[in-house]
């Protein structure tokens, strides 16, 4: 479940939160790689000037568990955001491909019942394999997924904002 909030500092008057919280998911399956993207995205975002107390991370055993709780977490009206990752391979009792797209579509239709954004990091490589060389190329891939989810984050939020004050301005 929950794993950690990182302080409630959260009060950036600049930042286009407007519950303050950013939920992550992220896999435990293969979580010293999965880690990266979440690592990387809390500093991306706190480069941006989002202050650590703004993430609650939840950790869940595989992504096939992500769109429930994803649901579970913007129903709460908690979050203007979720960020989920995970590493789906090949190999195991389910296809990837058919993880994969449940995990995806689950997640997209979680975001259009609710109207909270719900951002990917969920990856399926095509050939994975538990070598070295393979496991330190996803480390630093997920590291740089995680900044561009980071991107995505902030861009998202500030649309929604930009929305809400045009809302209030009609």
């Amino acid at each position: 479940m929950k794993n950690k909030n990182t302080e409630n500092d959260n009060q950036n008057p600049n930042s286009p939160l407007s519950h303050k919280k950013v939920a992550i998911i992220q896999a435990n399956w293969h979580a010293d790689i999965v880690q990266q993207a979440t690592q990387s995205f809390i500093a991306a975002l706190g480069d941006q000037g989002y202050q650590k107390g703004v993430f609650d991370i939840f950790d869940v055993p595989g992504s096939l568990e992500i769109p429930l709780m994803a649901k579970k977490l913007s129903e709460t009206g908690q979050y203007d955001l979720v960020m989920a990752t995970g590493l789906i391979v090949d190999g195991g009792i389910y296809r990837h491909d058919f993880v994969a797209k449940t995990v995806l579509d689950g997640m997209m239709q979680v975001q259009l019942e609710t109207g909270v954004p719900i951002l990917s990091v969920v990856l399926t490589p095509h050939h994975f394999q538990e070598t070295e060389a393979h496991m330190d190329f996803f480390r630093q891939h997920f590291v740089l997924k995680g900044r561009e989810a980071a991107n995505a984050c902030h861009l998202t939020l500030e649309n929604i904002q930009n929305l809400d004050q045009r809302k209030l301005a009609s």
